[in-house]
């Protein structure tokens, strides 16, 4: 990067700021879910939309957006990504109720995927060669230390001002990046763009939203409900049509075709491993350290972020580990190791000490570090170079709609395990779905007879059977992403990070 520059060095910290500012919209409401819950109400439903509304819209509009950028203007895109992410922070904390809390998430997860894709596309036109790899390192860089210390700056944040605090926290980082890329930040846009494709949209979005709703309404209405089978069924229509409608058009927003090539398919279902085996426990470990064991939200924070500390550093042995290894080897090693992490922390019943729990912590955060600098790379290196800028697209989309899908799948299936555990008590759906939410004292009262601690134990136990399910699908998504990706060579493996080192 030229320090003849300046405004490339402004542009550059702009969408560094827009990038840290992303995990503190992921964090951040997990860990003051409990006093969002007290001062909003809202069932279990309601509440798990707090997060799943942020990853459907972000993760369902990311194409779409780059596709807006690259036709009007990645200036303007950004800059209104920017200025959305901070209006939607500020009706968070004047939402009148949980309905219109959940309203103003969806849409700081419209303004985020704005913001990140014309970002880094504008970065791509004015940075080339080492400068851009640098370039994007320092957006990965800033990205995982939004990850890593959110959990900590929220739970600061929260005792020391309160939860309306944490929700203000990534607007307000946002509104600095727009003043700062409002007069340095140039205007382009591809004069080749073919603009959206709006029925491809349409239907992918629809798909994602009915499957998201089917699976989060299921704990509560049962699996062979009426509402949740015609929201499945919806789903999986609006997913053929998706599929039908790209196949035929002329600029699709997801080319089906980068399917056909193994190593392709093999980096997705790399980008979808951290969804189940890492991202899920950034919102279900502060549920459980907050709201059921009765941490305070600081504390709650410390555990986290030997959780996510990790992330700065493993990615940079990857790098130096690339350069003897394979990828495949690497990322499927990183798996394994993680889902050794998952399977120890399933064995730390509720209420296990800071020096008993850090270990398997640290444990997830290393494993789940080794492919995680590898993967941005990889998804672009696996396809003929002229298809680059589709295949980081869907790559990306996979990875954040998968961490949605993800979320919504474990939370039914943790609630379906406290259910069991709870036996045939008369509200034992009920209790479980609260006590999944943080809510103790409302599962208590649900379950006249039981006590604290026996409501502990079997959340505990079912929590531990959910981590040993992750752990089993983890590993077997290492031996998955080792076949499809051991046939790369050492020389490619230090490309693909050189170009996504900390990524």
């Amino acid at each position: 990067m030229s320090t003849s520059s300046p405004n490339k060095n402004w542009l550059l910290a702009a969408v560094c700021l827009a990038a840290l500012g992303m995990p503190l919209s992921f964090t951040g409401p997990a860990v003051v879910l409990p006093a969002i819950r007290d001062a909003l109400g809202g069932s279990p439903v309601q509440l798990n939309w707090v997060t799943n509304a942020f990853m459907l819209s972000f993760g369902a509009t990311l194409m779409a957006a780059g596709a807006l950028a690259d036709a009007y203007g990645r200036k303007r895109v950004f800059l209104l990504g920017l200025a959305v992410v901070a209006l939607s922070s500020s009706l968070l904390t004047l939402a009148p109720g949980i309905v219109a809390f959940d309203l103003a998430r969806a849409l700081q997860g419209l303004g985020s995927a704005a913001a990140f894709a014309a970002g880094t596309a504008a970065l791509a036109q004015v940075f080339d060669g080492a400068a851009r790899t640098r370039a994007f390192s320092l957006i990965g860089t800033s990205f995982g230390v939004g990850l890593s210390c959110g959990s900590i700056l929220s739970g600061w944040l929260a005792e020391s001002f309160g939860w309306q605090a944490v929700m203000l926290s990534p607007g307000a980082v946002s509104l600095v990046a727009l003043c700062i890329a409002a007069p340095s930040m140039r205007e382009s846009r591809n004069p080749d763009a073919m603009g959206l494709d709006m029925p491809g949209t349409a239907t992918f979005t629809a798909a994602l939203s009915l499957l998201t709703l089917g699976v989060l309404q299921a704990p509560d209405s049962g699996w062979g409900s009426p509402w949740v089978l015609c929201a499945l069924a919806g789903a999986a229509l609006m997913g053929t049509a998706f599929i039908a409608i790209e196949r035929r058009v002329a600029h699709p927003m997801l080319d089906l075709s980068l399917f056909r090539f193994p190593r392709f398919v093999g980096v997705q279902l790399l980008a979808a491993a951290p969804a189940y085996g890492f991202v899920v426990l950034l919102v279900l470990l502060p549920i459980r350290f907050i709201g059921l064991e009765g941490r305070s939200a600081i504390e709650a924070g410390t555990f986290m972020f030997a959780l996510s500390g990790p992330i700065l550093i493993v990615p940079t042995l990857a790098a130096s580990l690339a350069h003897r290894f394979s990828a495949g080897v690497i990322s499927a090693v990183g798996l394994l190791v993680c889902a050794a992490g998952l399977f120890w922390l399933s064995r730390c019943a509720p209420g296990t000490p800071l020096h008993d729990i850090v270990w398997p912590l640290l444990l997830i955060g290393a494993g789940i570090g080794l492919p995680w600098g590898l993967m941005d790379g990889l998804a672009v290196s696996v396809v003929p170079r002229e298809r680059a800028g589709m295949a980081s697209g869907i790559f990306n989309t996979v990875r954040v709609a998968g961490e949605g899908i993800a979320l919504a799948l474990v939370g039914a299936g943790l609630t379906a395990l406290v259910t069991a555990q709870l036996g045939h008590a008369a509200a034992a759906s009920q209790a479980a779905q609260r006590v999944t939410t943080g809510d103790l004292s409302q599962a208590l009262a649900l379950l006249p007879g039981m006590d604290r601690a026996a409501l502990l134990h079997a959340y505990g136990a079912a929590f531990g059977t959910l981590l040993c399910v992750l752990a089993g699908v983890t590993v077997v998504t290492a031996l998955v992403v080792f076949a499809f990706l051991r046939g790369e060579t050492q020389a490619e493996a230090g490309a693909v990070v050189l170009e996504s080192t900390a990524c």
